[in-house]
């Protein structure tokens, strides 16, 4: 793993307040995003903090022709609980007692969920992991780390593994 890197909004934008009492920790189940949540873990455990583990479920918008044939109630709530599941499974049991945490499910442009749940939860930190990525995969696509940084109100801390 390489250095984490915390970026901070200016203070004339930022909400945060040390120490961090509230983090939010965005999962993909990737390796980057669980080395995350192991710092993030790690940082409720030392501030006595809120942990919040959130997946988004990159869902497509409206007007694509999959979601009519997909988008069924039926097939959101099996999603959800097998998701729901899965971040369950990746807390441990001492977890559970000593940082609070909270697992959610949303639906929709990760970045944009991302910064939704942080703003409405009122986030002091924003934990995530990140991936290597390729200069024209990034220019043509941008990735979902750096929207967070660059919108976030509240410091994003990043690891790359």
């Amino acid at each position: 793993m390489t250095c984490p890197v915390l970026t901070v909004p200016p203070p004339a934008v930022t909400v945060a307040k040390l120490p961090y009492k509230r983090l939010l920790c965005p999962i993909d189940f990737s390796e980057s995003s669980l080395a995350a949540l192991r710092f993030a873990s790690s940082i409720a455990k030392e501030s006595d903090a809120h942990l919040i583990v959130l997946n988004v479920f990159d869902w497509p918008a409206d007007e694509e022709l999959l979601v009519e044939r997909f988008d069924t109630p039926e097939f959101r709530r099996v999603f959800e609980r097998e998701a729901q599941a899965r971040l369950g499974a990746l807390l441990t049991g001492d977890e559970w007692n000593w940082c609070r945490p909270e697992t959610k499910i949303t639906y929709g442009k990760p970045y944009r969920q991302i910064l939704e749940i942080a703003e409405r939860e009122g986030a002091d930190l924003i934990v995530m992991g990140v991936r290597g990525r390729n200069a024209l995969d990034l220019m043509l696509f941008g990735s979902t780390a750096n929207h967070v940084v660059r919108r976030a109100t509240c410091p994003v801390l990043t690891l790359r593994q």
